[in-house]
Parts: C-alpha cells; structure tokens; sequence
C-alpha cells in the first residue's frame, strides 16, 4: 500500500492504533518498571492516558484539521494522565500539538511533514524537562525521546519523506532503549531497560504501521539476569508511600516554582504540567505525606481530581479519574441485538467473526473493557467469548486496576434477563448478584437448520430439518424451523416458566415469532411468549425460558 499523510484522520487513527498496542504491551512493560519507583504500572499508566486523549478526540466528533486533532488529543491526556509516565506522556502530546498549531498557522498545511514531525519531538523534549523542573535523567524516557528527536531532524535536514523519518526515529529510540541499563543503576540492577522509553518505543511504532501498513518488529524486553547478582534496587526500599496527582486551577506564573519547591522538600517525582493554553496544572508527586502534598496546591489555587495512590510493589491501587463510575459491556451479535442492549443501558461488543466459534479474542475484550471508560464493568459474555479468553482479558483488566465481574451468560436471552433485573443504583455487589442470578434461573436453547444427514439423540435427521438444542444436544428433530422451536418450547416449559423469550436470527420470518406465540397462549396458559427481531447469525432461533 501507499504511504498515508499524516493529517487529522491519520491522526485519530494512530491514537486507536497505540491504546490496542500498548494494551498488547502493558504486562510487558510493566514487568520493567522499577523507576522511579518499582511499582509495575507504567504501561497501565500510559495505556490510561492515551485511553483518556482517544476518548477526548471522540467526544469532540468530527474534526479533522490536524492542529484541531493534536490540540484535543493533548488536552485529554493532561486530563486524564495517570502517574509520572502518563503526566510526561501528557507533555509529549503537548509539544506536538504547539508545534503542529505553529505550523498550520504560519504554513497552511493540513498534514504533518518530516520537518514538523522532528520539530515536535524537539518540543516534546522541551515540555517534558520543563514538566520536570529543568532536569532530566539520563537513562529514562527522556534520553530515549531526545534520541528520536535528533533522528527526525537529522532525517528531515536530508530531505526524507515523513515514514522514513518515522522510522529513523524509531530505530534511534529502540538504540537508545537499550543503552539505558548503562545510564542508569537501578536499571542495570534490576537488569531491565526503562519502562517509559519502552513505552515511547510503541508510539512510535504504532506511527510507522499507520503510515505504511507495517510496524517494525521488536524483541520482548524481559528483565534480564542483574551484572552483580546480589545488588537489589534501592528504590524498593526507599519509595515513598503514596503518589499523588491533583489538578490546580488559578496557579500563578510566579507561584509555580514555590510549589514545585514546597513538593521537592515532601517527596520526589515531581512534576507540574500544563496544557499551554490555561491556567489548569496537573501536579503529580511521590510523597510519604498525601495530606501536606494535597495542601501544598491548597495553597496555590484551587484544587480538583485529587488521585492518590499506593506505591507498595505489587499491591499498586490505580488512581481515580475514571469517565464513568460502572458499566455493563456486553457482547452481541446482530442489529437488532445490539440495540435492544443498548436500549437497557449496556455498552455493546459487537461480533464481526462466526458466531459459533466463540469470535470474540481475550485482546478484543480486554480493548472493548478499557473503552468503556469505568471503573467497574460488568461483562456479558452471551455465549461468545471462549472461558479461556474471558478469564484472561478480565484478569489482565483488574490487575490494571478496573474491578471486572464476568456474569455467567451462556446467551443472549440470559444477558437480556440479566439486564432486566439491572439497577444502576444498587451496590455493585448486589447489582451483579441479582443479574447472575436471573441469568442462572433463565434455561436456553437455540433451533437451527441440520446442514447434513445425520443421527441425533432423539433420531435420525435429514437436512433442511430444524433441531431444537439444550445444553449442546440434539432434542428436538421436525421438518422445519417453526416446528423444532414449538417442540423445544414445550420441552423447556415442561419444567414450568412464566416467560418465553425468543430471538429470530438474520433472515428468519417475523412470521415465526408470531407462530409462536399463538402455540403458547393455545397451549400454556399462563406463560407469556415475546419475539424479538435479533438479526444474529448461526443458529436461526433463540430461545429463553424465566
């Protein structure tokens, strides 16, 4: 293919593309983490910001002018930056967005170039030490994205078009990447290269596939075996307690020095950042005193978003600063589907794959979790999501910090049931415990067409039969689908049922819905049937009985 342009499009697009890839490389980079401060979540945190700048660009709509785009993608991830990795992230952004604005005022353009991609680089740099009070360490981030800067220039100065450049920027901070155990001693300890530079490094690449349709490969960095085996980083034992993040508003120019100042003497890791275009700072601080800290910026101004969290290795609490407190997520097949979901307050995952192979990926969900924007996601897996796949993206999202709860929904006439008994102002606890157990008291079944002669449990079929199915067997075999869903509803009332729920699938007459229907008022008094146009692919009916 091609080589894109970088314009505002590509722009949302690259941002997508790193919040799937950093979600691929969280676990990876968290496991090198152990600067500043061994607490494994420096690729949660980047993942969390850049999810935060992805959700400001869509909620913006529309735009697509490219300094509009860069402007809100910086914007969203100040917002919503998460710890020292996420605010530096943040300025990243910033730099870019200052640069490109600078560009499109004074050049017209309408997509970035070689030359403005290595300008924004540059400023990144130039945001980022000055985020952090005017010094930087060598060995970090900062080094690895200083690194690519000279790259892109250098790359820019010699005419090249902006994918090369793309690349030479990538391939300086992958070497840059690797130097860093030699530049930093707890690195070189604990026998891993920075988290953040990592992290950097799948930015850049992300750029590179959504420019030419192809991301550099790269080796998984592991923690490798430290030079002196008996040395242990000092930072697990010296950490402060707690890290703190809050946003400032009403903060003075000549005030900003007096807080850093205030923060150094209570902790380290400061950094006070801002968008550029207001008086808003996102301060972060790792500190022994939470209080003082959250006082520090009393002092100063006006005080919102207050996240602290705890810095002990391996029991990290992610912060607040979620968009919504608790969701449900639940996965569809179907148009009509999805909008009776949507109808009762769920966010959908829709299928794209075969139905009856269990399409939906562990990354799918994990990204479809993360993209809801809550704190607290109930999951609706409706039979579409294999348990090995389910258990593994819900583990991967609580150990980032999201409390999942996974309901047990073979179907989707359960997930309906389930969202039935929903209610959003309930404790979550009782909340989940009342949909598990309408969904567990909600038995299903599925017609669907015999594709082949064969031999059931209850006799031989021929194709084009319909087959009525339970608990993954064959009970009811008839001439055509109408047929096999009355012999199963009778089956499945058998053991008594006030409501039947029936789903008809892609192509499937209304007509049988209101076949149905009348088969259960003639001969079930007392249970009800509705019919739902689902539009789902696989089998032809499904079938719910509360």
């Amino acid at each position: 293919m091609s080589d894109r342009r970088l314009d505002g499009v590509a722009l949302r697009d690259w941002a997508h593309a790193c919040v799937g890839d950093l979600i691929r490389h969280t676990d990876e980079i968290n496991r090198l983490n152990v600067f500043p401060v061994a607490d494994s979540d420096t690729g949660t945190n980047m993942l969390f910001t850049m999810r935060s700048a992805v959700a400001a660009c869509d909620v913006a709509g529309d735009r697509t002018a490219v300094d509009e785009v860069m402007s809100v993608l910086a914007a969203g991830a100040l917002d919503g930056a998460r710890g020292n990795s996420g605010v530096i992230l943040s300025q990243i952004l910033r730099g870019f967005a200052e640069v490109t604005a600078e560009a499109v005022a004074h050049r017209q353009l309408s997509a970035l170039d070689a030359e403005v991609f290595g300008a924004g680089l540059r400023r990144g740099v130039a945001t980022v030490v000055a985020a952090m009070g005017g010094e930087a360490i060598d060995g970090t981030i900062v080094s690895v994205l200083a690194a690519a800067a000279d790259a892109a220039e250098r790359s820019a100065v010699d005419g090249d078009p902006l994918p090369t450049t793309v690349h030479a920027a990538a391939t300086a901070a992958a070497a840059a990447l690797d130097a860093t155990p030699s530049q930093l001693a707890v690195l070189a300890e604990a026998g891993v290269v920075d988290a953040g530079g990592r992290g950097l490094l799948v930015l850049l690449d992300a750029l590179s596939a959504t420019l030419t349709g192809t991301a550099p490969v790269r080796p998984v960095y592991r923690p490798q075996a430290a030079a002196d085996p008996a040395a242990k980083p000092t930072e697990l034992s010296t950490a402060p307690a707690f890290e703190v993040m809050y946003t400032v508003a009403g903060l003075a120019p000549d005030a900003e020095s007096t807080l850093r100042g205030r923060l150094e003497q209570l902790g380290d890791s400061v950094v006070i950042a801002t968008a550029g275009e207001h008086s808003d700072h996102s301060v972060h601080v790792h500190t022994d005193d939470a209080g003082a800290a959250v006082e520090a910026g009393l002092d100063h101004g006006s005080v919102s978003q207050i996240r602290i969290s705890v810095l002990s290795a391996g029991q990290h609490v992610a912060p607040a600063g979620w968009s919504r407190e608790r969701t449900i997520l639940a996965v569809v097949d179907g148009d009509g589907s999805a909008a009776l979901f949507e109808a009762e307050g769920a966010t959908i995952l829709r299928c794209h794959d075969d139905p009856l192979d269990g399409c939906i990926s562990a990354h799918r969900l994990l990204r479809a979790v993360v993209d809801t924007g809550a704190a607290k996601v109930m999951v609706l897996p409706n039979g579409y999501v294999a348990v090995e796949e389910l258990v593994a993206a819900c583990t991967a999202a609580i150990g980032w910090g999201i409390d999942v709860v996974p309901l047990p929904t073979g179907s989707m006439v359960q997930g309906l049931a389930a969202l039935a008994v929903h209610d959003p102002d309930r404790q979550a606890v009782d909340d989940g415990y009342a949909m598990a157990q309408a969904s567990g008291a909600t038995r299903y079944g599925s017609v669907r067409l015999a594709t082949e002669d064969a031999l059931t449990w209850v006799g031989p079929c021929h194709r084009g039969d319909g087959l009525g199915i339970a608990g993954d067997e064959v009970l009811v075999v008839r001439h055509d689908i109408t047929a096999a869903a009355r012999g199963l509803i009778d089956l499945m009332l058998g053991a008594g049922g006030e409501l039947v729920t029936v789903l008809l699938g892609d192509g499937v007459d209304q007509r049988v819905g209101e076949l149905l229907a009348e088969h259960v008022g003639r001969h079930h008094l007392g249970a009800e049937l509705v019919s739902y146009r689902s539009g789902h692919r696989g089998d032809a009916v499904l079938i719910g009985v509360e």
